[in-house]
């Protein structure tokens, strides 16, 4: 600090409680990578548990529905508690059902911890952003919560097609069971590193229905939902479409894939202030010519590649965008509602979206994929491109 900055009583701001931060940077990083994981293992999963490869893309269908309905009930039951020990046992339900994925052979009883596991994640979610919020002061809120919910980038970018690889080399099942052990290893850290706070009094607590209604929310929630079901139709199912294409390096494209994401966040963070309805539009826009191009020409490796790469830049800045049109539309006040409404929406897209995607797979085969999600992303388009008033104005308002 210089000798005028003392003279005048100024100080430097409070360093960031990076462990605990980054601690919880882990846990959805580790969240992430439990939801989406089975995704690329498709192939190698479905002999070892005696079904097709839909039937293994529908234990994505199965953590999102847990995840969407036992988000909001888990929540409003547990909010009294101390936040840290919920946080652990959350933790703690990810080892177990991660543990017994990689043991079981049963698709039965598989599917069944990937419902636990849902219901971890959906109940983690709603604590992670609120938590990263109490741990700093006021002005560094955003940076907190910029770097926890970084673990979801670097679990898309590197996570994924690193545990495909990994599954690859070793097995699908050691990568759930790496999984396992860094939940349990997280649950360590937590307990050392990430402060303790009570519970959230009920006379705090703001009703979800005053919310839901605030003039533009319902189009931003229906765009979640539609980006979802268009993009999740495809993701879920990357393996088969690759192996249908003549490409059958799944680990590749979903590196391709994970990589483009962290460039079209870093475009997005640009520009997301100046101009968002315009780069949503464009975004969604490529989203659904990305989908045009994998229905038409996938079969050549340089085209594959490169939709993919596209497709992951506009999805990869998506998220930022229609978060921050939420905000503009609840206002601050009811931030953290609304995104509790999206987070439930999110997670109903994931759920209906492999489940579409799955059973196009089975009915029609893997070329149908991306003309299944295209009218999809389609619809998310057009509702942006009508909802010029409250949800995506040319001019952002400043709550």
């Amino acid at each position: 600090m210089s000798t005028a900055s003392m003279a005048k009583g100024t100080t430097l701001p409070a360093p960031l409680p990076w462990s605990g931060l980054l601690a919880l940077s882990t846990a959805a990083f580790t969240a992430v990578m439990t939801e989406l994981l089975p995704a690329g293992l498709l192939p190698e999963m479905a002999p070892a548990l005696g079904v097709s490869e839909a039937r293994v893309g529908f234990l994505v269908t199965a953590y999102a529905v847990a995840s969407f309905a036992a988000a909001i009930p888990l929540t409003a039951l547990l909010r009294g508690l101390p936040r840290r020990p919920v946080l652990a046992g959350a933790l703690l339900g990810f080892a177990v059902s991660n543990a017994v994925v990689a043991l079981s052979s049963s698709y039965a009883l598989t599917f069944g911890a990937r419902l636990v596991a849902g219901c971890m994640g959906g109940l983690l979610w709603a604590m992670l952003v609120g938590y990263a919020a109490r741990m700093v002061p006021a002005e560094r809120r955003g940076r907190a919560i910029a770097v926890v919910l970084a673990g979801i980038t670097l679990a898309l970018s590197l996570g994924v097609p690193a545990g495909t690889a990994l599954a690859g080399a070793l097995g699908w099942r050691t990568a759930f069971g790496v999984l396992a052990g860094l939940a349990v290893l997280l649950v360590g850290w937590v307990c050392r590193r990430v402060p303790g706070f009570p519970g959230e009094p009920a006379h705090t607590r703001v009703p979800l229905v005053r919310v839901a209604v605030l003039p533009g929310l319902p189009a931003v929630l229906s765009v979640t939902l539609f980006l979802l079901l268009g993009h999740q139709v495809m993701y879920t199912y990357v393996a088969p479409f690759a192996a249908h294409t003549g490409f059958g390096r799944t680990d590749v494209v979903l590196l391709v894939f994970g990589v483009a994401t962290v460039a079209g966040i870093w475009v997005t963070g640009l520009l997301v202030d100046r101009c968002l309805r315009a780069v949503l539009l464009g975004a969604l826009a490529l989203c659904a010519a990305v989908m045009l191009v994998l229905g038409r020409y996938a079969g050549t490796p340089v085209v594959l590649l490169g939709s993919v790469a596209l497709w992951g830049a506009a999805f990869g800045g998506a998220p930022t965008l229609i978060q921050t049109a939420l905000v503009d539309a609840s206002g601050p006040a009811h931030a953290d509602v609304a995104t509790s409404l999206q987070t439930t929406v999110y997670n109903a897209g994931i759920a209906a979206g492999s489940l579409t995607g799955g059973l196009a797979l089975e009915r029609l085969g893997p070329a149908a994929l991306p003309w299944t999600a295209l009218p999809l992303i389609t619809a998310a388009l057009a509702v942006v491109a009508l909802a010029r008033r409250h949800a995506f104005p040319a001019v952002r308002g400043r709550a």
